[in-house]
């Protein structure tokens, strides 16, 4: 049993990580400037309030927690939802404080969470990959503040980890769209539609190339993170999403829809393959994720998707 710091505990993710830690075993401490009801605190863990911004509050926490692990989930979340210098500011700010906190303290592993949207898909200028599935050597292209917040905060741990060697582990990762378990049962998500809604209109998914992953899958990822990360590369980056894509057709057929110029890159994406590929997670960790929407999904389809997704269920190669 480890003790792990989870900033950003009372989140859309932050709450499924929580709660899978502390199911796992561990003792949580979750961490936001926002407390979680009460009775909404899984066994196992602990809140602390906190501004991790203000000038020394990240030391002062973990100095007062020694906790032997942080998991770094903190930040403005959603891209536009704020001014793009007070998002850039706030996300790039937090990852160094709580990051470099954490290692003048000697915690013995850093975990930060990035994006995918650091590769820079959706650029109002147009935008194509080299080849798809988009993978961790994908080149990144952030075109916003939000996206370029991110990949500092890899680069943040990268550049930890040149400095301190073996003796601090660091990683990153780049959950896809996130969905948290009241969603599957209706809740809006976090562009305000329900899954069932982007599901039925193709639209709603394309901004995010029908990227997708259960919340509690990432809260699985990040415990075997953990066990693994002395036994990888130091500073690694992981994509961490769904074994398919969130849509009832296949993206070799909707890509091209929604982003021009892919019909040749995208043909490979048959049946139910997503556009992001988690293999090397699979390879380095042994992680697969467990949940897809075929399996989780609890609101009821409209009649032509629910076909299609029964297809997708029982004849894969077809969707």
């Amino acid at each position: 049993m480890s003790r792990i710091f989870v900033t950003g505990g009372s989140g859309r993710l932050g709450r499924s990580v929580v709660a899978g830690l502390a199911e796992a075993g561990h003792e949580v401490i979750s961490v936001d400037r926002d407390a979680l009801p009460a009775g909404h605190l899984p066994a196992g863990a602990v809140q602390e309030t906190a501004d991790l911004l203000a000038p020394g509050e990240s030391l002062r926490l973990l100095g007062e927690t020694r906790p032997d692990a942080v998991i770094h989930l903190a930040a403005i979340a959603v891209p536009f939802s704020a001014p793009e210098d007070v998002i850039f500011a706030t996300n790039t700010r937090l990852a160094f404080a709580v990051i470099n906190a954490a290692t003048e303290l000697g915690v013995p592993k850093i975990i930060t969470a990035s994006s995918p949207t650091v590769l820079g898909y959706g650029s109002p200028a147009g935008w194509l990959p080299p080849s798809f599935p988009l993978d961790e050597r994908t080149p990144p292209r952030p075109w916003n503040a939000y996206a370029l917040s991110k990949l500092i905060a890899e680069q943040t741990v990268q550049m930890f980890a040149a400095a301190q060697g073996e003796k601090i582990r660091y990683a990153a990762f780049r959950p896809c769209f996130v969905i948290s378990p009241e969603e599957w049962e209706g809740a809006p998500t976090q562009q305000g539609h329900t899954l069932a809604e982007r599901l039925a209109d193709p639209a709603l998914s394309a901004p995010a190339l029908f990227n997708y992953v259960d919340a509690r899958d990432v809260a699985d990822f990040l415990d075997l993170l953990l066990e693994k990360m002395d036994t990888i590369p130091n500073g690694e980056t992981f994509f961490v999403g769904a074994a398919d894509a969130l849509a009832t057709e296949p993206l070799a057929g909707l890509m091209p829809r929604f982003l021009p110029g892919s019909e040749a890159l995208s043909s490979g994406l048959t049946g139910t393959s997503p556009a992001f590929s988690v293999a090397k997670a699979q390879e380095l960790l042994g992680w697969q994720p467990k949940r897809t929407w075929r399996t989780e999904l609890k609101t009821p389809l409209n009649d032509e998707t629910s076909v299609l997704a029964a297809a997708g269920t029982g004849a894969k190669e077809t969707l």
